[in-house]
């Protein structure tokens, strides 16, 4: 269970840069990873509406909180407005920051169903939804969307921007693609300026916030209250030191070999903690190819690790690894 509650609006407005929320990525383990290196607000995983409210186990893993998980959201997804408020008042008494609902994932087979960003097809009833879950619990509520289903020439972002603060969210997070493009083409950040400058309540900028020049350009350019990160992350949680360090206005440092393979290690240990052997080294390496990168013969200590479920035997070739770099 998280600790007491924070100011969510003081904390929305204050330049907040977001870990976003990515299955099967932002569990407690990388949250805490990612708040290590500078994230001030964590979004979990996408939490299934029918699966948390079956008691399913995953569902109730994900809204799990770490006493650590102080600025932590809780992100819900489902196509039903009564089982998303029945949803939210579950995932309050897990004590969250505030409470954010997804209308942005594209994948097709939850757009599909009218969840994710299937909402953005009836923007109305994705009005009458955000207020019903509002409506039904004490802590804030968010939205994270994107700027239209697509293809459109006149996205509806900015008009539903407005109703979305009139229905009492606290926040919004833009996501500069339409759900058509998926992960596809450049995200237009101008969209996200637009609803920005339309409501006054904070606005998140999110797509193609890889670097710190990315992130001071994305405010400079569009006066949101903050920006969110996604897949960079993964690869390169440094990203949020890196970002934090611009913002303060010091010289941004990259991660040398030493910390790179330092975190290899400890991100290794603690998802073996927390979801045990060898489930917890499987999961592992999605990041650690990026953990690697730019390090001499990259390639082959990937297929090294890659070759065993073994975390002493990750560890110790790490520990070699790290003996011959010094």
């Amino acid at each position: 269970m998280s600790a007491s509650p924070v100011n969510v609006s003081e904390l929305l407005r204050n330049r907040p840069v977001v870990l976003a929320p990515m299955e099967d990525v932002t569990d407690v383990v990388f949250r805490r990873l990612c708040r290590g290196f500078g994230s001030t607000i964590e979004v979990t995983e996408f939490v299934n509406v029918e699966g948390l409210l079956r008691g399913c186990r995953n569902a109730r893993r994900k809204i799990s909180l770490a006493e650590d998980d102080t600025h932590t959201a809780i992100q819900i997804y489902g196509s039903n407005p009564e089982r998303l408020a029945e949803a939210a008042r579950v995932a309050e008494e897990a004590r969250p920051a505030f409470i954010d609902i997804n209308c942005g994932c594209w994948v097709p087979k939850i757009a599909g169903r009218g969840a994710g960003a299937g909402w953005l097809r009836n923007p109305e009833a994705m009005v009458a939804m955000a207020r019903l879950v509002v409506q039904s619990v004490s802590l804030p509520v968010t939205v994270k969307t994107r700027i239209g289903y697509g293809p459109e020439s006149d996205m509806p972002i900015v008009d539903l921007a407005r109703r979305l603060e009139d229905a009492g969210i606290a926040a919004l997070t833009v996501h500069c693609r339409t759900a058509q493009m998926g992960h596809k083409g450049a995200a237009d950040w101008a969209w996200a300026a637009r609803a920005q400058s339309v409501v006054s309540i904070p606005v998140i900028v999110n797509g193609d916030v890889r670097s710190a020049d990315d992130a001071e350009r994305a405010l400079a350019e569009t006066h949101c209250a903050g920006v969110m990160v996604g897949r960079r992350s993964i690869e390169h949680p440094w990203v949020f030191r890196e970002i934090a360090q611009r913002f303060e206005g010091k010289p941004v440092l990259p991660p040398t070999a030493e910390e790179r393979l330092a975190l290899c290690r400890d991100h290794l240990r603690a998802n073996v903690e927390f979801r045990g052997e060898p489930y917890g080294v499987r999961v592992t390496r999605r990041h650690l190819s990026g953990y690697l990168s730019g390090l001499p013969g990259a390639s082959a200590m990937r297929q090294r690790l890659f070759q065993t479920d073994s975390l002493s035997e990750c560890l110790d070739f790490l520990e070699e690894s790290a003996a011959r770099a010094a």
